[in-house]
């Protein structure tokens, strides 16, 4: 099941447009009701404490229409059934996301800003309801969307909007997913109260992090750290630091960037400190396969490099069969006309982790070429022994 939230920001009443009328038609405008736009209120999320609050639009208020000034009515439009209903997790950052798009779709058709056009449906995941265990031990990639693609096949959404990097290398049959915006800083961040950069961590210090990428990374790095399950939306995981859970955490940047929280970072882990997770920081958005309408809308809004970048990063995990019980990290990027990629495997334990690189033509087809044949070169020179320890503590190989 789904929550909707009925997007009810109307249009200022200096964008509406008048609709001259006989005096015939004027007689019997009184009968009709539209929506007149309040004055905007300008609510943005805030981030700015741990306790985080969305604010949602208020309803605009219904009055007659038989408003006149000479001789023309002002009216705004009113949509019986949204043209566009968008499907998102309920966690602030997915709400963030999910604003960001309608507000995207609004810019562009004129269409999609009538009232009621657009409509945001919250659906809730398996992802989202069990937070007191590891994503390896609850299935894996593919948690925090498969609820998302039921809605979008069943026709109670038309859009799905994801985070990229929970998203399975495969897609559901009948959905498609053509649209990424725009990507984010692709980097961590460390974030702590006791101190300002990870080598200045004591032996044995609590690191809290879900994530087996990061706590891979830095156990090659610093092996006298501990490493502990820490779950929960980014409100939460700041919460549980500052009441001394743990001795610090990572976080994408992304996501703090998004909810106007990088007051919180300590320090923006460089990628040669802490490589990504495959398509960190992009925002994809899925829709049935077929969908003209949709289609259209969201060949408005995609943003090419980003979807050449993070698709290169997909074709590599899709080529080690990566799952959340692997660790995995991968970049893409354009340089000059060039792309650039870099891209490794680990241990749990950290001990060890094998890298390459790859440098190509900036395409969408050159970059799939690239991500395979990268994944197809670590999981050829990965020893026996490291797959087996990896199908031993879980591994999805």
């Amino acid at each position: 099941s789904c929550r909707t939230r009925r997007d009810t920001h109307a249009r200022s009443p200096s964008r509406q447009r008048p609709v001259h009328i006989t005096m015939a038609a004027m007689m019997s405008a009184a009968a009709v009701s539209a929506r007149v736009a309040p004055a905007a209120s300008g609510k943005k999320m805030s981030a700015r404490s741990s306790s985080f609050s969305a604010a949602m639009p208020k309803a605009a208020k219904r009055v007659n229409a038989s408003v006149k000034s000479r001789g023309a009515m002002r009216v705004v439009a009113e949509v019986d059934e949204p043209i566009v209903k968008i499907g998102t997790r309920g966690s602030p950052l997915a709400l963030a996301q999910a604003y960001m798009t309608r507000d995207l779709l609004k810019k562009n058709f004129p269409e999609l800003a009538e009232d009621g056009a657009l409509e945001i449906c919250i659906i809730k995941t398996t992802g989202d309801k069990v937070l007191d265990q590891p994503l390896a031990d609850i299935g894996g990639k593919g948690l925090f969307t498969r609820e998302l693609d039921v809605a979008l096949l069943d026709g109670r959404i038309d859009i799905a909007v994801h985070s990229m990097k929970d998203v399975p290398t495969y897609l559901p049959e009948g959905t498609i997913l053509p649209c990424m915006l725009p990507r984010e800083d692709v980097r961590d961040a460390f974030i702590s109260v006791k101190y300002d950069d990870l080598s200045e961590l004591p032996d044995g210090a609590l690191v809290g992090t879900a994530s087996l990428r990061r706590q891979s990374q830095l156990l090659n790095k610093f092996p006298t750290l501990e490493c502990v399950n820490f779950r929960g939306n980014v409100q939460s995981r700041i919460r549980k630091l500052q009441e001394g859970v743990v001795d610090c955490t990572l976080l994408a940047i992304a996501g703090l960037n998004r909810m106007d929280m990088t007051q919180h970072a300590t320090k923006i882990l460089d990628t040669d400190v802490m490589l990504p997770a495959v398509a960190q920081g992009a925002i994809g958005i899925a829709c049935r396969t077929g969908d003209e309408k949709q289609l259209g809308f969201l060949a408005e809004l995609n943003h090419e490099e980003t979807r050449i970048g993070v698709e290169c990063e997909r074709a590599f995990l899709a080529a080690l069969d990566g799952s959340c019980r692997t660790p995995i990290a991968a970049h893409a990027h354009k340089v000059g006309d060039k792309l650039e990629f870099r891209g490794l495997i680990a241990s749990l334990d950290g001990k060890e982790i094998l890298e390459t690189s790859r440098e190509g033509e900036w395409s969408f087809e050159s970059g799939q070429a690239i991500g395979a044949d990268a994944g197809a070169e670590l999981k050829t020179k990965a020893p026996a022994e490291f797959f087996a320890m990896l199908i031993e503590n879980g591994g999805n190989w």
